[in-house]
């Protein structure tokens, strides 16, 4: 038996490599299984239908233990036909019974088939594993044998075996079940948050925060082991930061004072620098007092990065080497150095700072053909300061788009942008064309055709104004025709491409939207401006470019960060004279800049998103353990809660109810007793 153990447990090291069938758990097992690369340059991709036994974990080519320090001798989805004969201890969940002849044990690693034993022997046996209700987690020990012929299972990776049981125990019994725990019932997201413990066990969210962890290690292993990073924990507890989103506000038992939690480490990594610790890395975790969005959650995880005497470039080499080292094998490798766009350009070509580069449909600036126009509103736009025209081909467009989604894309330009777009057709068989949009194809049309490159069935949508106007109104349709097209079954974005992108030369100073005469940080005040703009700072700072860097993937922002300001009285006039913030917030860091800083630099990469784009999830509530809802509410543990004043009394806090709480308020103040 002992042998029989040991055997078992270097099965674990040996060949595995079936072929993988096309179920969802044979995927998941594909994908966990396959692991991720060691080498720094480009990632060898294998093949997307054989399942490999090489996890990589660490850049010795280690594989895991599964089973060590517990019960089992083996994990559920790990028994091939090369175990055949070995006596196997196995724990896991009910996933389903068949005739109480068979049931299929499941836990992360996959599905096993076990044989429920049918002798009078083996009644106890056959008791436990007959009643135990589905999701019950039982343990049994046997034996590997081979399937009949003519009953193995190609869609299981297991499926050429079965386990014939010897003993049972049931660990704990199941109670009927708020949703079945399968991936392809549908529930409400709402519903699984409120068992989430429940919603974890499905194989997609094991995939996707398995996935995570592994990549996580590997970004801590080339920043760390490879270069040099020192991994250093920051404050939770900080004080309020100038600017920003909102924070968390944390009471103390000094009247009136507050704690702030941190929108991200930004003092603290600045501060490290200065400290001589010159290259800081951190898996942070950073709060905001926002309302969740798809993309957005109250409390998030980066991976926060500062290095000094370090410029742009090594910024943006470091995380182009960081994210090519820890990409899963299971996707296409990662092509480096990725292309890069000025702010300007992104917005001139795609009409935001965050452009999904998969698909072209680019903006042109077409205000030099129509220079001459005859046409109204042509040359009304083009005799105004930054007048521009700009147009953007929706290809075969007659083809997929029908006249209301015409009409729809002109009404959602006119009643989000105030912004009006003329629909043009060139070359169409149908003749769609305003009595507009017919004068502007008699007057220019063959010069429109050209400079666009309009082909049979093509759209073109057309608007004027102010340059920075009409390219985001036509940034928006870009996005909204895709969807359109993509509806229809023309496909534009494809999800196996990830297309990252660096966006430089942002602005450094923004107007104020409730002031415009007033200037807000684009992004934060410690970002250093461009060498190049120096001396507007002093003259015209709204012209200034700033040294901040986006990197984007399929039009989401992953990561941003910037060349810090190392000057304390450069950092004190953008902070007193510029923004008119109250430097005393700041004095700490002011005077540590003061102290020898030196240069320094860094950068965050949102995890969250980053994880969600990488798994394909539809939102990054399903790339995290434990979200918040769509409101910021746990909806498992009913947080956030109220209080009794007695326990708010410490920290000098009242309560201002609004009028239609009194019954919780009331409720609040009955004497409290514990349950016995």
């Amino acid at each position: 038996m002992r042998s029989a153990w040991i055997s078992a447990k270097l099965g674990i090291r040996e060949r595995l490599s079936p072929s993988c069938g096309s179920n969802m758990l044979s995927c998941w097992l594909s994908r966990l299984c396959r692991g991720f690369s060691t080498p720094t340059g480009r990632i060898t991709h294998p093949s997307r239908d054989s399942l490999s036994r090489t996890l990589v974990l660490s850049s010795q080519g280690r594989i895991p233990e599964f089973s060590s320090f517990v019960a089992r001798t083996n994990t559920c989805g790990e028994l091939r036909s090369s175990h055949l004969g070995q006596e196997v201890t196995l724990c896991g969940w009910i996933q389903y019974r068949r005739q109480n002849i068979f049931l299929v044990l499941r836990d992360f690693h996959g599905l096993v088939q076990v044989v429920i034993p049918q002798e009078e022997s083996a009644a106890a046996v056959r008791k436990i594993l007959c009643e135990a209700p589905v999701e019950s987690v039982v343990q049994v020990s046997g034996t590997v044998i081979s399937r009949p012929p003519g009953q193995e299972n190609p869609k299981m990776p297991t499926g050429e075996i079965e386990i014939k049981v010897k003993t049972a125990e049931l660990l704990n019994s199941c109670k009927k079940l708020p949703f079945e725990v399968k991936d392809f019932v549908k529930k409400t997201e709402a519903l699984r948050l409120q068992y989430r413990y429940l919603d974890l066990r499905s194989f997609q969210m094991q995939y996707n925060l398995r996935l995570r962890s592994q990549m996580v290690m590997k970004m801590r292993e080339y920043l760390c082991n490879l270069h040099g990073f020192v991994d250093i924990e920051t404050p939770t507890l900080f004080k309020r930061t100038p600017g920003g989103a909102k924070e968390f506000v944390i009471p103390s038992r000094e009247p009136g004072k507050f704690y702030c939690l941190p929108q991200s480490p930004q003092q603290f990594k600045q501060l490290l620098m200065v400290g001589g610790l010159d290259r800081y890395f951190q898996v942070a975790r950073c709060y905001r007092d926002e309302g969740s969005r798809p993309d957005r959650q109250p409390e998030f995880t980066q991976i926060d990065i500062e290095m000094s005497f370090v410029d742009q470039t090594g910024i943006q080499r470091l995380i182009e080497g960081l994210l090519q080292y820890s990409w899963p094998n299971d996707k296409d490798p990662l092509v480096v150095p990725f292309p890069s766009l000025t702010f300007a350009e992104a917005l001139a070509s795609y009409g935001t700072d965050k452009p999904d580069t998969r698909f072209g449909m680019k903006i042109i600036d077409i205000s030099d053909v129509f220079r001459n126009t005859e046409v109204g509103f042509l040359q009304d736009a083009l005799s105004k300061p930054q007048g521009t025209i700009k147009a953007i081909c929706i290809s075969e467009g007659t083809k997929y788009l029908k006249r209301k989604d015409l009409e729809s894309i002109r009404k959602f330009a006119a009643d989000h942008f105030n912004q009006e777009v003329l629909p043009v057709f060139p070359k169409a068989s149908r003749n769609w064309n305003s009595p507009v949009a017919q004068s502007i194809l008699e007057e220019q049309g063959s010069e429109l055709i050209r400079l666009m490159e309009i082909r049979e069935d093509d759209v073109v949508l057309l608007t004027a104004g102010e340059h920075k106007k009409a390219c985001s109104v036509l940034g928006k349709l870009r996005l909204e025709c895709a969807d359109l097209l993509e509806a229809r079954g023309l496909v534009l974005r494809d999800p196996a491409l990830f297309s990252f992108l660096w966006v430089v030369d942002f602005p450094l100073f923004l107007p104020k939207e409730e002031n415009p005469g007033e200037l807000e940080s684009a992004h934060h005040p410690f970002t250093a401006p461009h060498p190049s703009d120096i001396q507007l700072l002093y003259t015209e700072p709204e012209k200034v470019r700033s040294l901040h860097y986006d990197l984007v993937l399929n039009g989401s922002e992953i990561g941003g960060g910037s060349i810090r300001i190392h000057d304390a009285e450069l950092q004190r006039y953008i902070l007193a004279t510029l923004l008119k913030e109250d430097v005393k917030l700041l004095s700490h860091l002011l005077q540590a800049l003061d102290f020898g800083a030196p240069p320094h630099g860094g950068i965050a990469l949102g995890l969250d998103r980053l994880i969600c784009l990488v798994t394909g999830a539809p939102s990054i509530r399903d790339v995290i353990a434990f979200p918040k809802s769509f409101r910021g509410h746990d909806l498992m543990s009913n947080a956030p809660d109220s209080l009794p004043p007695e326990e708010l009394k410490p920290y000098h806090i009242q309560v201002s109810w609004p009028a239609d709480s009194e019954a919780e308020k009331s409720s609040l103040n009955q004497p409290y007793c514990p349950e016995s």
